[in-house]
């Protein structure tokens, strides 16, 4: 394969209905569940330290995170599909590989965590315990490394984004000159 014909493989959905329809692909915007839930809930382990009745937001916590396990589930499902389109043997490929391993540890982080906590009984309404913080905290770092490297994906090696030649349709002017 040329690298004109690499770069045209991967930007094309290998199922436009489960993966998303040329140039738009689904991935993206399943992936803000995950990360949306599991920064929530840091915040509301955080919390649970400083107000006075910690409950409620230990109980919340957990389930953030469980919100958050199933939209990785997910997430995972059409970026799977996105992973199938990239030629093999490639930086875009060994980048993804590592995304992904990335993204498959932090889901089993916090979905131990998650056990953890059903395990304590959500502590009895005191505050998150240290090890569970610093779990969700660890692994929410680790997401942060795995969210640049599917940046790169998506904006270096333009992994399932519409070639310039349909990107350019957005920027021409529908004015007309008198």
């Amino acid at each position: 394969m040329t690298v004109d014909s690499d770069l045209r493989q991967a930007k094309q959905p290998v199922s436009g209905a489960l993966a998303g329809p040329y140039g738009h692909p689904f991935h993206p915007i399943l992936v803000t569940v995950p990360i949306g839930a599991w920064v929530c809930s840091l915040v509301f382990d955080i919390a649970s330290k400083i107000v006075d009745r910690p409950g409620f937001l230990t109980h919340g916590s957990a389930w953030l995170i469980a919100i958050g396990v199933l939209g990785a589930l997910a997430a995972a499902s059409v970026g799977l599909l996105d992973l199938f389109a990239i030629p093999t043997g490639t930086p875009a490929f060994r980048t993804a590989l590592v995304h992904m391993a990335l993204n498959l540890a932090v889901t089993a982080a916090y979905a131990a965590g998650f056990a953890w906590r059903q395990g304590d009984g959500y502590a009895g309404g005191q505050s998150v315990g240290n090890g569970q913080l610093t779990l969700s905290a660890v692994a929410l770092a680790a997401l942060g490394v795995s969210g640049y490297l599917g940046g790169k994906l998506a904006y270096r090696y333009g992994v399932r984004v519409a070639a310039e030649s349909v990107q350019a349709e957005g920027y021409r002017s529908t004015r007309t000159t008198p």
